[in-house]
C-alpha cells in the first residue's frame, strides 16, 4: 500500500497482514482524493474505523492541516502510529483507540470519513445518525456497492454517490 499523490507520493505504508482490515483500493482513494482536491487544503480531517490510516494520511499528503484516526484494533492503532512516525506526521495528527460511536459525538473536523468494516453494517446507520445530529460540513462514507444507505441522516443528505467495482462512496453534506 502506498500514498498516491500530494507530498508524500508513492512512499510505502505498513499493512496489516492476516487482520480484518479491508484497504480502500488505491483507483478509488484516487478517485476519491480528485474530488476532494478543491476542498482539502487546510482542513481538519477526521478517518474513522481508520484501519492502516492510508486515507487520513493521504488527505495529510494533500494538504489537510490535521487528521484525527479513529480505531478500534489496538494492533491497527500500532501500525497507524508506526506509518504517521515514518512520514514524520506525528504532530499534524491524533490517534484516537476506541469504538467510533463513543468518539463521533464529540468529533471536531471538516471533512468525516467513515469506513466501518462491510460486515458490521449496524455501524454505517450507528455513525451517520450520530453524525446527523451536529453534521460536519461534508461526510464520506466508503459502502460496498450492493448496500443501500438512507439518502439522509438527520441534517446530513446524500448529495452524490461514486461506484467503482464492488465498492462505494456516498457523500452527504448538511
Amino acid at each position: 500500500m502506498r500514498v498516491i499523490g500530494g507530498e508524500f507520493r508513492s512512499r510505502i505504508l505498513k499493512n496489516l497482514p492476516g487482520l480484518d482490515v479491508r484497504p480502500t483500493p488505491d483507483r478509488l482513494r484516487e478517485a476519491l482524493f480528485n474530488i476532494l482536491a478543491p476542498r482539502i487544503e487546510g482542513t481538519i480531517f477526521a478517518d474513522v474505523y481508520a484501519g492502516t490510516g492510508a486515507v487520513g494520511i493521504e488527505a495529510l499528503s494533500r494538504g489537510a492541516l490535521r487528521a484525527l484516526f479513529i480505531e478500534q484494533s489496538r494492533a491497527a492503532v500500532n501500525v497507524i502510529r508506526e506509518n504517521l512516525r515514518t512520514l514524520g506526521l506525528e504532530r499534524r495528527a491524533q490517534v484516537r483507540h476506541g469504538r467510533a460511536a463513543a468518539i463521533l459525538a464529540q468529533l471536531e473536523a471538516d471533512i468525516v470519513f467513515l469506513d466501518p468494516p462491510y460486515r458490521l453494517e449496524p455501524e454505517y446507520d450507528r455513525s451517520l445518525l450520530i453524525l446527523g445530529e451536529n453534521p460536519p460540513p461534508l461526510v464520506i462514507v466508503q459502502h460496498a456497492a450492493r448496500f443501500k444507505l438512507a439518502d439522509s441522516y438527520g441534517a446530513m443528505r446524500r448529495v452524490r454517490e461514486l461506484k467503482q467495482g464492488d465498492n462505494a462512496i456516498s457523500f452527504f453534506e448538511h
